[in-house]
């Protein structure tokens, strides 16, 4: 069988005479496929280059990013350590306000839950990984707030404290409410001056010229304001907490039953009503329901003894 050739004639523009090159199907088909594998190496070549330089470049801007997290998670651990510090100054004057609205310390296994901080910069930066320094900042953070969130039930816990502690101390009856010479004490038993009888004295007698101010010894509710059998005109001030003052005597009462009076209000004057012997007043304490010796409250720097 003849091997099939191909005929190439190659005809110039000048006058010089045509050319004819007989090839055969072999170096066609082997020209073509050369000429193919070429093409397709001059591809990958290109698409490897190519490929090169975009992987460069895309590491390039990886590093970039990188290097710009690094430094802003060092700045972010840096203000970290700051709010640990600050943290740490907020604990020692919780601990102080703490024992001034008399409470416990906090437990020191419910302080250790809430205790943390940033770690240092220098070892998580010898760690290389902005990942690893990512989470430890992440654990750091979730325990600042653990000890904020701590410290916010600690502050609250002591604001409710004082506010009832400042509420109670308002409501003591710690100033006399009038002044003059304190001529009866506080006794289970004496003998009634005018009656002449031994009976109970719940209270203390102050003698002081007639019209003389009477003072509400604390912040309370009037209860009752008006004539009382033996006592005069009488006022009685419940402050609260089981604590209730009665001002016996009195030659003019100056408040109304349910009127609020704070520590220092005039309420009524001194006087000889009821029964008394002269002007003066009658000063009663009870706590839940028990007479108590009103001195016990306060010293009577303005009282004198006879």
């Amino acid at each position: 069988m003849a091997k099939r050739r191909w005929t190439v004639v190659l005809v110039p523009h000048d006058s010089e005479p045509s050319k004819i090159i007989e090839v055969s199907y072999r170096v066609v088909k082997t020209a073509i496929g050369g000429t193919v594998l070429a093409a397709c190496l001059a591809l990958g070549a290109g698409y490897l280059t190519v490929s090169r330089t975009v992987d460069v470049t895309t590491s390039a801007r990886l590093a970039e990013e990188n290097a710009r997290l690094e430094q802003q998670l060092g700045e972010l651990n840096g203000r970290l350590s700051g709010l640990a510090d600050t943290l740490s100054r907020i604990s020692q004057r919780d601990a102080r306000i703490r024992v001034l609205a008399n409470l416990e310390p906090i437990d020191p296994q419910v302080q250790a839950a809430g205790i943390g901080g940033p770690t240092v910069a220098g070892a998580a930066g010898n760690v290389g990984s902005a990942m690893r320094r990512s989470n430890e900042i992440r654990v750091d953070l979730n325990a600042l707030i653990r000890r904020a969130d701590l410290l916010a039930s600690s502050f609250k816990e002591a604001a409710d404290s004082l506010a009832v502690h400042s509420a109670r101390l308002a409501a003591t009856p710690s100033i006399m409410p009038t002044q003059g010479w304190l001529t009866s004490a506080f006794s289970s038993m004496r003998a009634h001056p005018i009656l002449h009888v031994a009976r109970p004295h719940e209270g203390i007698d102050v003698t002081a010229p007639m019209g003389t101010p009477i003072e509400a010894p604390a912040a309370g509710l009037v209860r009752d304001a008006g004539w009382e059998a033996g006592y005069g005109n009488t006022i009685v001030i419940d402050h609260g907490f089981g604590t209730v003052t009665k001002f016996a005597h009195a030659s003019k009462i100056l408040v109304r039953e349910g009127q609020r009076v704070s520590r220092g209000q005039r309420i009524a004057l001194v006087g000889n009503t009821g029964l008394a012997t002269g002007p003066h007043l009658h000063y009663e304490v009870h706590v839940n329901g028990r007479a108590v010796d009103p001195l016990r409250y306060v010293l009577p720097e303005h009282v004198v003894t006879d």
